[in-house]
């Protein structure tokens, strides 16, 4: 049985004061017996104002946020997933990054979100994720407290293919942090989590933001955890900053493929004519 402790946040618009919103609920967390801990995409920092947000991020190993959480995962002896911190890569360039940090402070595995959210809200709000990051490259699953973790961030949600990709390289929890819209969060939160838990027959767990940030930005909150048959097993439902906390049953996972073997059953298929792509290979 693995306890895990999802943290939903607020974030700020500055680094020390991310870190002082989430060091208490991690701290809450550990508290109550959580051997994972996972924050929401956006840990460190949230700016709209990207000049501002351009001017504050650094290299992960220098930004105050992460480097405080790494601490606090070494102090307490746990494994913290920080959801996604906004810094600069070693090209100059800024990323969206999935940082797992081991028990004994250090980097286990980092992942940079592959799907860019470039949309046109009802809303009228514009939102361009590309303009501000680069993408990564490469799907990333890793050990972690005794589980195989695939590891993905918010808007990578919509892409179920990247899932079956984690799945089939052995992920049994799919981590999904996210600082969702309040309009996309009210519709298609729940269903989209529900769907790639039962789709993989895997635990999902989505840490999120949530309510009015520091920066003007609305997010939807309700961190969840759903269990490979599609259940929900925990839910804030609320957009407060808070810890939740959850048992995950690995052995369910294998249950949950066995009774439906959609991951074995998988083909190989060409794509209809005029396909973007021509064809879908069930290996990947």
């Amino acid at each position: 049985m693995l306890r895990v402790g999802l943290i939903q946040m607020r974030t700020p618009a500055e680094q020390s004061a991310a870190l002082a919103q989430a060091e208490p609920l991690v701290r809450e967390a550990a508290a109550h017996g959580a051997r994972l801990i996972a924050t929401p995409e956006g840990t460190n920092i949230l700016q709209r104002d990207k000049p501002r947000l351009f001017a504050a991020m650094t290299p992960a190993e220098r930004d105050p946020c992460v480097a405080g959480l790494s601490a606090l995962a070494a102090e307490l002896g746990v494994w913290i997933l920080i959801g996604s911190a906004l810094v600069r890569r070693d090209d100059g360039q800024c990323a969206n990054r999935a940082i797992l940090v081991r028990p004994d402070g250090r980097v286990a595995a980092t992942y940079d979100k592959l799907h860019m959210f470039d949309v046109d809200l009802p809303t009228g709000e514009h939102i361009r994720e590309s303009a501000s990051y680069t993408p990564g490259d490469r799907a990333v699953v890793a050990e972690a407290a005794g589980a195989t973790l695939g590891l993905s961030i918010c808007y990578d949600l919509r892409f179920p293919k990247l899932y079956n990709a984690l799945a089939h390289a052995g992920a049994e929890v799919l981590a999904i942090p996210a600082a969702f819209t309040r309009p996309t969060g009210a519709a298609h939160w729940e269903v989209l989590m529900r769907a790639r838990a039962i789709e993989t027959g895997s635990f999902v767990i989505a840490p999120a933001q949530g309510g009015t940030h520091e920066d003007g930005r609305a997010t939807w909150g309700r961190s969840i955890v759903v269990a490979p048959w599609g259940e929900v097993v925990a839910l804030a439902d609320h957009d407060e900053p808070c810890a939740l906390v959850a048992d995950l049953d690995l052995a369910q996972v294998p249950k949950a493929r066995d009774a439906i073997p959609a991951l074995a059953n998988e083909r190989a298929f060409s794509g209809p004519a005029g396909a973007r792509q021509a064809s879908l290979s069930a290996a990947e």
